[in-house]
């Protein structure tokens, strides 16, 4: 009986949300209640200006206070002074605050907000807290399922501030800007569940988009994924990052990303 029941847990989480873990935007859904998820997201950008590669890794670490609430704590590590260094951090929170329940769909609406601190010089038009800038960021995301499909969408308000007294925001770039997402992703494999241990495939494809208020430059990017899910546990993202248009100075835009991601669940049982 036990075993049973632990099985319609997983499915149900299973279905409510194996589709929408997108990759390099947030749904409207959280990490389960009481569930502490650890996350190590890689990222390799070729330069675009000189030789060589960008790398970063930002290490994660997500708890779920209820079902509504979850908090996230991230560093931040590249490869910018030629050795690994740790820059800053960010610390992120997303509240639910609408779910409507279906038995093969749902929707679902949460507002965020993202505090980060960074010592990296600021080199670029692109306003970006994880991992370049100093700055907070607050928005709103909605999210729908329809059976084996999500679509999610966001818009939120960023605004940089300087990367430390060493590094102040040049006065000549607008530090504010509006981001907005769209990300759609759909349930490949498997096509009926039998078990929680069984190996999901999602794919997924997103924009991402952001415009600097006071000049308005802007870029839009694509991100297609692929998303691995292992015994309801794990899960590995391959996604590659390109830049669609852009009137703004990045200095990195086409890359890849490599993540790694696990989730205990009722940790405080």
């Amino acid at each position: 009986m036990k075993k049973l029941l632990l099985l319609l847990v997983f499915l149900g989480y299973h279905k409510g949300s194996s589709q929408e873990l997108f990759v390099v935007t947030d749904p409207a859904s959280n990490v389960p209640s009481n569930s502490l998820a650890i996350n190590a997201m890689n990222s390799l950008f070729k330069e675009n200006f000189e030789q060589g590669f960008n790398y970063h890794i930002m290490p994660e670490v997500t708890y779920g206070l209820n079902k509504n609430l979850m908090c996230r704590a991230t560093a931040f590590v590249s490869n910018i002074n030629t050795g690994l260094s740790t820059e800053g951090g960010s610390f992120f929170t997303k509240y639910r605050f609408f779910s409507s329940d279906d038995l093969n769909s749902h929707f679902r609406l949460a507002a965020f907000g993202r505090y980060s601190f960074n010592n990296s010089d600021i080199h670029q038009d692109q306003i970006e807290i994880m991992g370049h800038n100093s700055g907070f960021e607050t928005g709103i995301v909605a999210t729908k399922l329809i059976k084996k499909i999500a679509i999610s969408t966001s818009i939120s308000y960023e605004k940089a501030i300087d990367n430390s007294s060493k590094n102040p925001f040049p006065s000549s770039l607008g530090n504010n800007a509006t981001n907005y997402t769209l990300s759609f992703g759909k349930l490949m494999y498997p096509k009926k569940y039998t078990s929680f241990k069984q190996t999901n495939i999602n794919f997924m494809v997103e924009l991402v988009g952001q415009t600097i208020n006071i000049n308005k430059k802007s870029y839009l990017d694509v991100v297609p994924a692929i998303q691995f899910i292992i015994n309801s546990q794990a899960r590995i993202d391959l996604a590659y990052r390109r830049e669609l248009i852009s009137s703004m100075f990045r200095t990195t835009t086409n890359g890849v990303y490599f993540n790694l991601y696990y989730t205990f669940f009722n940790v405080t049982k």
